[in-house]
């Protein structure tokens, strides 16, 4: 039997029996569609996920319920993060007490309406048996959990250190970022810390470019200030840079700064030590979350978001991506 559904989202022919024709929740529609359109909202721009839902399901659906129901859900996220419920906030499974357990941050930017370009900060953590070696120069983290805060340091780091409590062997690695660094030494002076190998060699890289215009002898001299690095020879490298006399101002300014960049965070790269224990030197990890987990969805053309709007399209994100999209049902489900 055939029951017509009169709601806000206009009318809609299902199967009693089936789980989209149960009515329930603060929607008027019924769990199982609330969870489908949470999962196309954080998946797809509202417009898109419109067409997606009418292709598949021949539901009618408009973008702004879409937005709207992710959007609540999404704040009902946030809302269970400060309470410190444990189906949001997900624990990494160790599978050694030694297990080092990667701690990455990073911040990228997003369009809002209300204030211009704004920072989303973005941490992702995984445990070092998760990097699991698929071909021989190419790996792939099995297992992260992402947190994610569209505004200033403070709420981030309230909101993200909810999830680190459970952790021992903490590994950081980050860029120079001063806010990140400042953090880690007030409140984890124990965890391992490691200056992101290729943003040093990147500081190293805009000198160069400006000292030698030849690439030869560029691309050898970049070689061998590499191999000092891996060989824990920051002073070195120092060294050698000083005792360069600087070609034009480009390059005055730029070796002011890697010199800088180097004394500040010669205690982070010590990458010999780093990687006979086995340790990663590298970001790239959060790099490839901030496209992966971020801007793949709210960075798409044309996008202006609320700071409230992107934040919970976020949240829902990052559950999904953690792996943890069960806690959204069971939100939903509660709701109902």
């Amino acid at each position: 039997m055939k029951k017509k559904l009169q709601t806000c989202l206009g009318r809609i022919e299902v199967n009693k029996k089936h789980p989209i024709g149960q009515v329930k929740g603060p929607f008027g529609i019924s769990e199982k569609l609330q969870e489908i359109i949470c999962s196309v909202g954080q998946s797809s721009v509202f417009e898109d996920g419109e067409e997606m839902v009418k292709e598949m399901m021949g539901v009618d659906i408009s973008a702004k319920q879409i937005q709207r129901v992710s959007e609540y859900y999404g704040a009902q996220i946030e809302n269970q993060i400060e309470t410190n419920n444990p189906k949001v906030i997900p624990e990494l499974q160790v599978k050694g007490k030694h297990d080092p357990m990667y701690l990455m941050l990073d911040g990228s930017m997003v369009y809002t309406r209300d204030d211009g370009w704004k920072e989303m900060k973005l941490s992702r953590m995984f445990y070092g048996s998760q990097n699991v070696q698929i071909q021989q120069d190419r790996s792939q983290i099995a297992s992260s959990v992402y947190v994610s805060h569209l505004g200033n340091n403070v709420d981030f780091f309230y909101k993200l250190e909810r999830y680190l409590i459970p952790y021992k062997n903490k590994v950081v690695i980050a860029d120079g970022a001063k806010w990140i660094w400042n953090w880690v030494e007030d409140n984890y002076p124990g965890a391992v810390q490691i200056l992101d190998f290729y943003h040093a060699l990147e500081k190293l890289g805009q000198f160069s470019s400006h000292q030698f215009k030849q690439t030869e002898q560029r691309s050898q001299w970049m070689e061998e200030q590499k191999q000092r690095l891996l060989e824990n020879e920051v002073d070195k490298v120092v060294e050698v840079i000083i005792s360069l006399k600087p070609k034009n101002a480009e390059a005055k300014r730029a070796k002011e700064d890697v010199v800088r960049y180097y004394r500040d965070h010669e205690d982070r790269m010590q990458y010999k030590t780093y990687r006979l224990a086995g340790l990663l030197i590298g970001s790239g990890p959060i790099e490839s979350a901030h496209r992966n987990v971020i801007q793949q969805r709210l960075k798409l053309s044309g996008q202006r978001w609320s700071i409230v709007g992107a934040q919970r399209i976020a949240n829902l994100r990052t559950m999904k991506k953690s792996a943890n999209w069960s806690a959204v049902i069971d939100l939903i489900t509660n709701a109902a």
